[in-house]
């Protein structure tokens, strides 16, 4: 998973399901996953089945903010236990490259 990841609590088997199921949602820009370009932030599911997904963007104003919410929802809905999805986005703390994964790094040529 992402260096990044702001939990603050170990995630449960249903919520890792759903961090490997968004490690397929692809900013198209970068051509990444959202997950190995530290965006997102935090899963919780609760007893309910509601995901909430605290993320981020690369800046504010990104034109993608609906298509990925639509991906990300289309994808959380789809593990199974899942019943609906939220998006909390915050900017806090604000995202940089060094919240990357070592593998976004080098496939964007930032290694060095």
């Amino acid at each position: 998973m992402a260096e990044a990841a702001e939990q603050s609590r170990p995630y449960s088997p249903l919520e890792n399901q759903v961090m490997t199921a968004l490690s397929g949602v692809v900013d198209p820009e970068l051509g990444l996953d959202l997950v190995n370009l530290g965006l997102i932030y935090d899963v919780a599911v609760d007893a309910a089945g509601l995901c909430t997904v605290t993320m981020t963007l690369t800046t504010m104003g990104c034109p993608l903010t609906d298509y990925l919410h639509d991906d990300i929802t289309k994808t959380v809905k789809g593990v199974a236990g899942i019943n609906d999805c939220k998006i909390n986005l915050t900017f806090e703390p604000p995202w940089t490259i060094e919240m990357m994964s070592r593998y976004a790094k080098v496939a964007l040529g930032l290694h060095g």
